[in-house]
């Protein structure tokens, strides 16, 4: 399991990733992203500076069961 405090959860059999952040110890679900447009605009409403600057750190995002910046079932 990551320490990352957020997830991009694998791609849905019906497209897109169900994105959550985790806040004082509790997983809260950002929504369902289709692309990368739509994971920034979850964090930027979660309050996260910049948030297309840390798509692909690893400390702070972790991308689970498919590739990075992947929305559809391959």
């Amino acid at each position: 399991m990551s320490s990352a405090p957020i997830v991009v959860h694998r791609p849905s059999s019906s497209g897109g990733r169900r994105v959550t952040v985790n806040s004082r110890g509790r997983d809260e679900i950002l929504g369902t992203a289709y692309s990368d447009h739509d994971l920034v605009v979850f964090l930027e409403g979660a309050g996260i500076q910049e948030p297309d600057s840390i798509l692909d750190d690893d400390r702070l995002i972790e991308w689970r069961g498919g590739r990075a910046h992947q929305w559809s079932v391959a």
